[in-house]
């Protein structure tokens, strides 16, 4: 079972003639009730074993009715409207939640003082870290299900699902959870921590490790519709799950009558309180059913170990790539806590790189999961130019609205510094290098992980691994200690240092994807490959 498989030559299918549907921008327009055939007319390239008769295991259902449940309009209708109906409500969810931290931010800078935004900062730099690895099941699953999907095989797409649900749950409450507390007070002190940012910071990072099932169930849920095609239920969930958190927030942090004030604490209660609710209630509804994906019906409910090596398979690149990322953003804190002006630094990269900068990442991971998605399905679909050209379109969108954010960092930075109560000329001066250098870095990234999406949602996700690892770890770090060996080191060189990490990133993704490597890659569950 490797990941990647050249075919004997057989030009039908390396090779598909581009039909109708691929090469204009309008192409097939879908019926109002979104039935239409699993292939557009005039494309003669299903798959191998078509999905209406292919053989399941014994007792379980087959495919006898492809599609009616997912949206053909992603492999048939017009590409931008394709893309954007998939990117819109994952980018307004995000932009949401993005909100939500700048509010915790806000609140606790406040109420505690900057201590507290680096402790948040620094908290969730380390948790993402660990959390991304799990998150690799999504890559995983996402995969899987796009390309089931654009061949229109409900089934093997359930499947996947009920095992990566059942994969990431137990991984959370038996590996992170425990480890995650264990180690917290280790990790904070590997990035350099400040004693007064640790108080704040070790509670806020134990209760996110201990209590992270909630959180992870919904990176499934969302990763798992989105590949379907239906992107709307998890902006819903999402958007029900922040107001949730903004008033847990608020009632934690400040205290409410009886209610004490937690202060950081707090921000980490309300976060894992309002994902546990929505989990609890999306685990209920696949089990119903009534939604694109569902749990199997009649089928084994035990491990799989097939469909969750298959998982691995595909999602490990992505969450070893994820702690490489993550990793060298942690050891990026270390060089920052070793300036001069450390817990400034630390305070403004917590607000400006990972709070306002979230407003271009969290908008091009809207996009990417798009790209992944309607890519995925498309290859699924044998129509691999339709594929390319939607990854182009997603990237597109991302430029734009990277554009929009670098306007306000460039020009008014002071102001939205003094939103987050940062007011001391020493942390203005840095922040406002920091925001007009991030500026620029926006296109690069919006760029950057929108080609990362189409190379993962067509199964290459060794390629972004190794990206990342040059990118984001061997580049900024490697200037950062050059720079700190041969002088001082300053916060600008640290901001610059990641521009050159960004636009690294941004070339060699784009490369990667034009060569085209990923047409030929071959998924699998259960010995039948599919293409």
């Amino acid at each position: 079972m490797e990941r990647r498989r050249r075919e004997p030559p057989a030009p039908e299918m390396t090779q598909p003639p581009r039909s109708t549907a691929s090469t204009p921008l309008h192409g097939v327009i879908p019926n109002e009730a979104g039935q239409l055939p699993a292939f557009p007319a005039g494309t003669a390239h299903e798959p191998t074993v078509p999905p209406a008769t292919a053989p399941g295991r014994a007792g379980e259902p087959t495919a006898a009715e492809p599609g009616r449940r997912f949206d053909r309009s992603i492999i048939e209708g017009p590409l931008r409207s394709a893309v954007w109906k998939l990117a819109w409500p994952t980018m307004l969810t995000n932009i949401i939640g993005g909100f939500q931290g700048i509010i915790d931010h806000v609140m606790v800078g406040r109420i505690v003082g900057f201590s507290a935004n680096a402790a948040i900062g620094v908290s969730y730099q380390i948790f993402i870290v660990v959390i991304v690895f799990l998150s690799s099941l999504v890559t995983g699953m996402s995969v899987l299900v796009a390309r089931f999907v654009g061949a229109g095989d409900e089934h093997k797409a359930d499947r996947t699902v009920y095992q990566a649900f059942l994969t990431s749950i137990g991984l959370s409450i038996g590996v992170m959870a425990p480890l995650g507390y264990l180690a917290s007070p280790w990790l904070l002190g590997l990035v350099n921590a400040a004693p007064e940012v640790t108080a704040e910071a070790l509670p806020f990072l134990r209760i996110m490790f201990v209590f992270s099932g909630g959180m992870m169930i919904f990176f499934m849920l969302g990763g798992a519709l989105r590949s379907a095609g239906d992107a709307r239920t998890p902006m819903v969930l999402g958007i029900v799950m922040t107001v949730l958190n903004a008033v847990l927030n608020v009632i934690l942090i400040r205290g409410l009558g009886p209610i004490p004030s937690y202060g950081t604490t707090g921000a980490a209660m309300g976060t894992v309180i309002a994902s546990g609710l929505v989990g609890v209630y999306a685990l209920a509804k696949l089990w119903g059913g009534g939604w694109v994906v569902r749990f199997p019906r009649g089928a084994d409910l035990a491990p799989d170990w097939t469909i969750i090596r298959a998982l691995f398979r595909f999602g490990l690149p992505t969450g070893i790539q994820g702690i490489a990322m993550n990793v060298g953003g942690v050891l990026m804190l270390a060089f920052i806590g070793s300036l001069a002006q450390s817990a400034a630094s630390q305070a403004v990269f917590a607000v400006g790189y990972t709070q306002l900068f979230s407003l271009v990442t969290w908008t091009s991971v809207g996009l990417m999961g798009a790209a992944a998605a309607v890519a995925g399905q498309n290859l699924g679909a044998h129509q691999p130019d339709r594929a390319q050209h939607a990854v182009r379109v997603a990237a597109g969108y991302g430029v734009g609205a990277a554009a929009v954010v670098g306007f306000f960092f460039l020009f008014f930075p002071e102001r939205l510094l003094s939103i987050f109560g940062m007011t001391e000329p020493e942390v203005v001066s840095i922040g406002v290098q920091l925001l007009r250098v991030l500026s620029l870095s926006g296109f690069f990234v919006a760029t950057a992980l929108t080609y990362t999406g189409g190379l993962q949602g067509t199964g290459d996700t060794r390629s972004p691994l190794y990206i990342s690892i040059i990118s984001q770890v061997v580049i900024p770090l490697g200037i950062c200690f050059t720079i700190q060996q041969m002088g001082t080191l300053e916060p600008l060189d640290v901001w610059l240092a990641i521009l050159a990490g960004h636009m690294t990133r941004c070339v060699l993704s784009v490369v990667q994807f034009n060569r085209g490597g990923w047409r030929h890659i071959v998924v699998s569950i259960d010995g039948r490959r599919q293409r």
